[in-house]
């Protein structure tokens, strides 16, 4: 029997290839759980709290050797004239109007309502195939009880549990014969050999040695630091040349974050509204520029446990951790009319502990400055950066941009006024993700840093005696953040201050913007008498 799984990372022309199959449905029917089934994947928010799903979500699946797309969309309420339902019926039609097939979530253990029928009719219309799953059927009873859906006029009706599996082999089956499979372009089938290749040096390769001309000077148990093993524990993963970089755009609610991810990529990708908590799900877009691939992740914004109450608002929280965790850079987003706050501090505070690189964006930069209405004269850069530097003391390596996400964004039919994209803003972002990401995967050779041990002067270093150690040699054991090993003659922690002073040091002879740099003590092997 056929395997669905969730598949590895594709190239956008290989991604662009692939059929796209679209969940909808009303709200809280289950199209959450049957994404997160199909993609083998717990991408989509799923809780008892009807509306959880907001923006479009998208993952790929297997199926009888074929690879498919899948978008999880929000529960559609045509008629709804509050906000947010508008704005998820408006992410909604443009899945629909992408896909190939449409798979139809109902509920079959609630009644069919004028809702359902209209929303069929919708689907009917536009010409795609259209497969009625009726969900959480478990159990002969449930399963008649499922063909009584068959009143809103669909032929393809498909009885399944999409908590528990059951029924979705017959419906993916259908959905198969349903888009005939094209011919293998040699695009595709490049982009499939492209990313085996990666996969290879990926889990293939071997580690780093020491650089040729420090190998004699290194002992036995020095040299053990490039054995696989500890290379496994230190090695990062931007040790390969990398075909996409992703960047997790976070920071607290109601920033701009959505905003600026429809800046950069030029489109209404996410849900924007003035309520502070919109995005739930994580919502990602692929933007190319100057020949690099960069994955924009919009997050939802973080925000302190006593001030989460919705299950939905915990559980976003908690992915936007894991989102950040996962991504390579960074971009920490401020509200510039509030000020540096706490919040901002210990959002700022994960991506520095987690390892992440970072880029510091100051939004709504224009509502302080040239489109100031309190009669306050305009906020000074300088003055503001510095005030920032104080609060945010320990990203003091990291970059910061000012701008205004929603100068940047395409005017729309709800905001005709805007001014349109802002490319200058947009660009200069852009590049600087491209250097920090490069600066994140720099590596400096052995050679290179042993010759810049014997240029500093450590007396410099304001550090107790009890604390000062003798660094033999130094060693970057990984990339993705840099980090390097100090074989020293001591096995103790590093003061603060002479870690500080080191990473200055480092910083000043070979760059690394943006990123942490972490270090590793290993106290030389002594012989005893």
């Amino acid at each position: 029997m056929a395997k669905y799984r969730k598949s590895g990372s594709t190239t956008i022309a290989a991604a662009q290839a692939l059929p796209l199959v679209a969940i909808v449905g009303r709200p809280n029917v289950g199209k959450s759980t049957l994404f997160n089934r199909l993609t083998g994947s717990r991408r989509s928010i799923v809780g008892d709290e009807p509306g959880i799903t907001r923006d479009r979500i998208y993952g790929e699946y297997d199926w009888a050797g074929r690879q498919f797309r899948l978008v999880d969309t929000g529960g559609i309420v045509p008629d709804d004239p509050e906000l947010i339902p508008m704005e998820i019926y408006a992410q909604a039609k443009v899945a629909l109007k992408e896909a190939d097939a449409l798979i139809l979530v109902v509920d079959a253990r609630t009644e069919l309502a004028s809702p359902d029928y209209d929303l069929v009719k919708l689907l009917i219309r536009g010409g795609k195939p259209v497969f009625l799953a009726v969900n959480k059927v478990e159990g002969d009873a449930m399963a008649a009880e499922a063909e009584n859906f068959r009143r809103l006029g669909l032929r393809n009706v498909y009885p399944i549990s999409s908590e528990h599996g059951l029924g979705i082999g017959d419906l993916l089956d259908a959905i198969n014969a349903a888009i005939p499979a094209p011919p293998e372009t040699a695009e595709v089938a490049q982009a499939e050999q492209d990313l085996q290749a990666e996969e290879d040096e990926i889990y293939e390769g071997g580690p780093i040695p020491p650089d040729p001309e420090d190998a004699d000077s290194l002992s036995a148990s020095d040299l053990e630091e490039h054995s696989p093993a500890a290379q496994a524990l230190h090695r990062g993963h931007g040790e390969f040349e990398q075909h996409e970089t992703s960047i997790a755009i976070i920071g607290r609610p109601n920033v701009g974050k959505s905003t600026l991810l429809n800046a950069l990529t030029g489109t209404t990708r996410a849900i924007v509204s003035p309520i502070a908590g919109t995005t739930r799900d994580a919502v990602d877009e692929v933007v190319e520029f100057e020949g690099a691939q960069f994955r924009f992740v919009d997050t939802a914004g973080i925000r302190r446990k006593g001030k989460t109450h919705l299950m939905a608002e915990k559980l976003s929280v908690i992915m936007a951790r894991r989102h950040l965790e996962a991504a390579d850079v960074a971009l920490l987003v401020l509200d510039a009319t509030e000020g540096v706050t706490g919040a901002d501090a210990t959002i700022g505070g994960y991506a520095h502990e987690s390892g992440r690189s970072v880029i510091i964006v100051v939004n709504k930069w224009d509502a302080v400055t040239t489109g100031r209405t309190d009669g306050k004269p305009p906020a000074d850069r300088e003055i503001f950066e510095t005030q920032l530097r104080r609060v945010l003391k320990y990203l003091h390596y990291a970059p910061v941009i000012f701008l205004s996400a929603l100068e940047g964004t395409v005017p729309t039919a709800a905001n005709p006024a805007q001014k349109g994209p802002d490319h200058k803003a947009m660009a200069r972002l852009l590049h600087e993700v491209k250097a920090v990401a490069a600066e994140r995967r720099k590596r400096v050779s052995t050679g290179q840093m042993n010759r810049f041990l014997e240029r500093v002067d450590f007396q410099r270093a304001t550090v107790p005696m009890a604390k000062r150690i003798r660094i033999f040699y130094m060693t970057q054991a990984a990339v993705a953040p840099p980090t390097f090993i100090l074989f020293t003659d001591r096995d103790i922690k590093l003061h603060f201050s002479f870690e500080r002073f080191l990473e200055n040091q480092i910083r000043e002879a070979f760059g690394f913007e943006g990123t942490p740099i972490w270090f590793k003590v290993r106290a030389r092997n002594t012989k005893k008498d």
